[in-house]
């Protein structure tokens, strides 16, 4: 059975401004990868001179109410922004490291401007631009990277949401595809549908057995 793919932000926003003189600055960060369903979603943005970080930081520290009005004043105020997604096929074939660092270079390829440097969270990205940094706990030092983390997960959130109607037995609207007890327990009872990461240790041990 083929994988559904859903989309439900646009792949780049159009620019709206100049970004300020001696370099424009991208940041990039990810949401999902330690799930067991669904892809994994990365975002690139670069934000305005004189944008305002209120409100803007580790998404994981934020609610879901913040997150949402943070993600609406991101993707109003930002010069642009670009999202790449991995589905779990993907995942499962080159596995998740890969498909996390293939999903910042879709959404670095889908930015409207082509930034001079590039800030990501966490560990080093191979190839994805030639002058790059890493930044440990970046989304909490750095603007954009909170930014990206808030576009990331507010995506990916929603995504889940969307296959919650579609597979409702699972419960992907409250968990996320995270592995939380009651999914555990609907992948015991069901057994994985075609979102699941099959080579994921609870997926892959109850794929032996559907």
């Amino acid at each position: 059975m083929s994988e559904p793919l859903l989309t439900l932000t646009p792949s780049f926003q159009t620019p709206r401004g100049h970004p300020e003189e001696g370099g424009i600055i991208c940041g990039i960060d990810e949401a999902g990868r330690g799930a067991l369903a669904g892809p994994v979603v990365a975002a690139a943005v670069i934000l305005p001179e004189g944008f305002d970080p209120t409100g803007i930081g580790d998404s994981k520290k934020l609610t879901a109410k913040q997150r949402e009005k943070a993600y609406e004043r991101i993707i109003k105020e930002a010069l642009c922004y670009g999202i790449g997604q991995c589905e779990a096929g993907e995942i499962d074939t080159i596995n998740i490291l890969r498909a996390t660092h293939e999903a910042m270079r879709r959404a670095l390829a889908a930015l409207a401007i082509p930034p001079d440097q590039v800030l990501v969270d966490g560990l080093p990205v191979p190839n994805l631009h030639s002058n790059c940094k890493n930044l440990i706990g970046g989304d909490g030092l750095e603007v954009s990277i909170g930014a990206a983390s808030i576009l990331a997960k507010v995506t990916r959130d929603r995504l889940m949401i969307a296959y919650d109607v579609q597979w409702p037995e699972y419960g992907f609207a409250g968990h996320k595809g995270y592995g939380a007890a009651t999914h555990l327990a609907a992948l015991d009872q069901h057994g994985p549908c075609p979102i699941h990461r099959r080579t994921f240790g609870p997926v892959a041990q109850l794929t032996m057995q559907f």
